[in-house]
């Protein structure tokens, strides 16, 4: 896989199907991005949970195109995909078949259910062991056949856990695993696979069981020729952990704290993470979920009588991070997050981050600039590639409070965002992240004041160096570089791209 920027992107909320994404990749974005993550295209894309309950995760939903337009997509761009190994959607033709035939059905196995991981029942400490992303206990009753049963529902009662353990559910994995292999796809997103393996009298997330699946899984994947990303939100030292195992991890606390410091112009959370962070990272600052805060925060699932893990931040900093997105955001944040907006994953802020660092471009830019040089694979997601602003209409309408930040763009806003000079500044730096290749080894990282500062060298062309230094107090950047086309600073790269401040 190149290292290059990578796109995130909706296939009908960036051009409206497959092939027009792919054109808007190649012409409105040409050269800013060598990757496209592609969220889910299967089919139903547009399900409850916006194509992570997939029906068929084999086949993409025609209403966006087929596998070949993905091969397309993959001719000239890495493409990465989600892989939804935790659950399938309970209109599925599999669990349907569950429902309506309970264990005579050669796919009762596939689906999990609270006797099948406590087969000889469980006891208060053990439901109150399990880690949920949101309240209650991971059960929905659904009869099966003949009989009542809870089926284990991890997220949502439309999205059923499967057994990733069982015949019929790892020969699942296999063939979904076979389809985006045969479409050239570079990578494979791991969605929701901390929670994947169930284990009685554990937390069932990140256990050592779980570790042991994407060990293998990585393995089959990479016999077909497909690298593998994890992504998981956990306690920080979990990532380091897992970053060991696997080809890609995220890195998810580098969003938190980047507001962090340019909220309060203190480098030393960043700069202590920077320095202790895996490098085989994806960067975000944005995705089609929230600004995670559990990343930054104590580790949730410490039992009781066993030491406490902080985190990088503590509850007052994350406390004030959260109130200082709400306040900036005025207001719309606050309405898309938590049980106000029916979205209880209460480790994430919904909002774009633009809006959230209150549509100032000189920060906006800042924080950029600050994700590209760091070590790992840049990934930006469409709406911050357009610097978007929180759609609070949408978010009225469907009550889904992640919906704030997933505006479905027309043409004429595609076009009407590419003049807007912070969004054509951002393209530029993506351009020139792609192309000077000092950004293949580690990162020096020093901070004096409120200034933070990151030198990256080239490893396979030593003489290519890239020296970044960022007020955080100001959002002032002053970008240097030399390399095998000369040398340059921020205002050669920005020439034509003069930035404003807040609102």
């Amino acid at each position: 896989m190149r290292n290059e920027v990578q796109l995130i992107a909706y296939a009908d909320r960036l051009g409206g199907d497959l092939a027009a994404l792919a054109r808007v990749v190649r012409e409105d974005f040409a050269g800013a991005f060598g990757g496209v993550h592609v969220l889910p295209f299967f089919t139903p894309f547009d399900g409850a949970d916006a194509g992570f309950d997939p029906v068929d995760h084999t086949a993409v939903d025609p209403r966006l195109g087929t596998w070949d337009d993905v091969r397309d997509l993959s001719r000239t761009h890495d493409t990465v995909v989600d892989l939804i190994v935790n659950h399938v959607s309970a209109d599925s033709a599999a669990f349907q078949d569950v429902r309506a035939r309970g264990d005579e059905s050669p796919a009762a196995s596939m689906f999990l259910t609270m006797s099948s991981v406590f087969p000889d029942g469980a006891t208060e400490e053990d439901l109150a062991r399990i880690y949920r992303p949101r309240p209650g206990l991971p059960f929905t009753p659904v009869r099966l056949g003949d009989r009542l049963r809870y089926v284990w529902t991890t997220f949502t009662p439309q999205q059923v856990d499967i057994d990733v353990r069982s015949e019929p559910g790892a020969a699942y994995l296999a063939a979904v695993l076979d389809a985006v292999a045969s479409a050239g796809v570079s990578l494979v997103r791991l969605d929701a696979v901390g929670y994947a393996v169930k284990t009685p009298g554990t937390t069932s997330f990140m256990t050592p069981e779980t570790f042991a699946f994407i060990e293998e899984f990585t393995a089959a994947a990479r016999s077909r020729g497909v690298d593998v990303l994890v992504e998981v939100h956990s306690h920080y030292e979990r990532q380091v952990e897992i970053g060991r195992s696997v080809d890609l991890v995220y890195d998810f606390a580098l969003p938190p704290l980047v507001l962090h410091a340019l909220y309060t112009g203190d480098p030393d959370a960043l700069v202590d993470w920077l320095r202790a962070r895996p490098r085989n990272a994806v960067t975000v600052l944005d995705t089609h979920d929230g600004i995670g805060v559990i990343d930054v925060g104590p580790d949730q699932t410490v039992g009781p009588g066993e030491a406490e893990r902080p985190g990088l931040l503590t509850p007052a900093q994350i406390d004030e991070l959260v109130e200082g997105i709400h306040a900036r955001t005025l207001g719309a944040s606050e309405a898309a997050t938590g049980a106000a907006a029916s979205n209880l994953d209460l480790y994430q802020v919904n909002s774009t981050f633009y809006d959230a660092l209150g549509r100032d471009d000189v920060r906006y830019l800042a924080a950029r600039v600050i994700q590209l040089c760091t070590p790992g694979i840049p990934q930006v997601y469409y709406v911050g590639a357009l610097a978007g602003h929180n759609d609070v209409e949408l978010l009225e309408r469907t009550g889904v409070g992640r919906d704030v930040n997933r505006h479905s763009y027309t043409a004429d806003e595609v076009s009407a965002a590419l003049d807007r000079p912070v969004v054509r500044a951002l393209l530029d730096l993506c351009r020139f992240r792609n192309a000077l290749p000092a950004f293949d080894g580690d990162v020096e990282v020093s901070s004096e004041g409120s200034v933070l500062r990151l030198v990256r060298r080239g490893v396979q062309v030593p003489d290519a160096v890239a020296r970044l230094e960022v007020d955080l107090s100001s959002g002032a950047v002053q970008l240097e570089w030399d390399g095998p086309s000369g040398s340059g600073r921020t205002e050669d790269l920005l020439a034509d791209a003069p930035v404003t401040g807040p609102r």
